[in-house]
């Protein structure tokens, strides 16, 4: 099958030369690939079409901006249903908390969800669909879990000889490629295939990963169709308009939760329940002589059963503290240090980490640097296979 790439060669271009003088191009000069109407309304004439969406999935113009279902509707496409991922369509959900299907009350179609019992969509919804569309503003963090649904989705169309149009969007991390390589006995929805915890590639970028190193679980071929970004190069900063999930409320928050991430499959709170998860992170189990920084998670829309619920923590605010280049360790030892009782979820961490022996590099002692010096050679790997797949400088 072919893989149609539909990319403006000029904008590419003056990115490229932008990028290499050094000129950080702005947030406003991205044109995200759902903007690009001129480019795939065509392509869904006539086409009964489903779309992976969540409320990140919008079209941007001068005043706001518009719900991609919605602006598809207005426009005569011939939506038949939504697939919901993480977090539910409207983006709500607690982190890990199934989401339902139903009925979108504003658009009345069917909202399948992908995130509960049933992660990948079945030949029975599929059927009546010639066309999935995927919408989803990834952060460039293995465990954040839109890439996995990608992937399932990718599969099932494939096997129901049905088409993936992904519209792409900026990665926040795409400055970062950092942290352990997955092994395949950590595979888990949190992370399939052997990439870095921080890949450094667009949503788009790593559906042609997906495709061309045949990790897709099916021997079907599948028809990807990318619409790629425009003004966007990897080494800039980019803004997230819209929060990409409950937890994530802010910019400096996404750019550490690749290290504090970590700390979901151990006993610390990484700021759920707060106004500032991700930015901060503590336990009723850390010394208090150590760590003099205190507060209480609580029942909060998006985190309603938070670790350590209603429970005195003590630990570091991060929220003034710039986030690190890299895959920064030095939370998670300090805090396993101090820390009394039971510290590691072990499946939990491993399936986070995607490395068994991470664990143990951190009971054992070893240093940040020690640590981080044993991903070396995996990381370069990586980076020579993703260069196969790089839509943008």
């Amino acid at each position: 099958m072919r893989l149609l790439d539909f990319f403006s060669f000029k904008n590419r271009l003056l990115a490229l030369i932008l990028w290499g003088i050094g000129i950080q191009i702005s947030s406003a000069q991205i044109k995200v690939g759902a903007n690009r109407t001129e480019t795939y309304l065509p392509m869904l004439s006539e086409k009964s079409v489903a779309v992976v969406a969540n409320a990140t999935s919008v079209i941007f113009h001068p005043n706001g901006y518009t719900h991609l279902v919605d602006s598809l509707l207005s426009r005569g496409v011939q939506v038949k249903k939504i697939f919901t991922p993480e977090h539910g369509f409207r983006g709500e959900a607690d982190a890990g908390a199934a989401v339902e299907s139903g009925i979108d009350p504003t658009t009345k179609l069917p909202l399948v969800s992908l995130y509960g019992s049933q992660k990948k969509p079945s030949a029975d919804h599929l059927k009546d669909i010639d066309i999935i569309l995927f919408d989803i503003q990834d952060v460039g963090v293995r465990f954040y879990t839109y890439i996995a649904t990608l992937q399932l989705v990718m599969e099932a169309a494939a096997e129901a000889s049905v088409s993936v149009m992904v519209l792409d969007r900026p990665n926040p991390n795409a400055k970062l490629i950092d942290g352990p390589v997955l092994q395949e006995e950590n595979a888990s929805f949190l992370g399939l295939n052997p990439i870095p915890l921080a890949y450094g590639m667009t949503i788009g970028e790593y559906a042609l990963m997906l495709k061309g190193e045949g990790w897709l679980r099916t021997d079907k071929p599948i028809d990807l169709t990318l619409i790629s970004l425009e003004g966007y190069a990897h080494d800039m900063s980019y803004h997230l308009p819209i929060n990409p999930s409950p937890n994530l409320k802010n910019d400096h928050a996404i750019a550490w939760y690749p290290s504090l991430g970590l700390f979901e499959g151990t006993e610390i709170n990484a700021g759920r329940g707060t106004p500032n998860p991700f930015e901060r992170f503590g336990s009723p189990q850390l010394s208090a002589a150590v760590f003099d920084f205190e507060y209480t998670p609580t029942s909060v829309p998006g985190a309603r059963y938070p670790k350590h619920l209603n429970t005195l923590c003590y630990g570091r605010d991060l929220s003034e503290k710039e986030a690190p280049d890299h895959v920064c360790l030095n939370p998670l030892i300090e805090s396993y240090k101090a820390h009394d009782g039971q510290f590691f979820r072990e499946d939990s961490f491993a399936k986070h980490s995607g490395r068994s022996e991470l664990q143990g590099q951190i009971e054992s002692g070893m240093s940040e640097e020690a640590i981080r010096a044993s991903w070396k050679d995996e990381l370069e790997a990586f980076k020579s296979m993703r260069s196969k797949y790089l839509r943008y400088p």
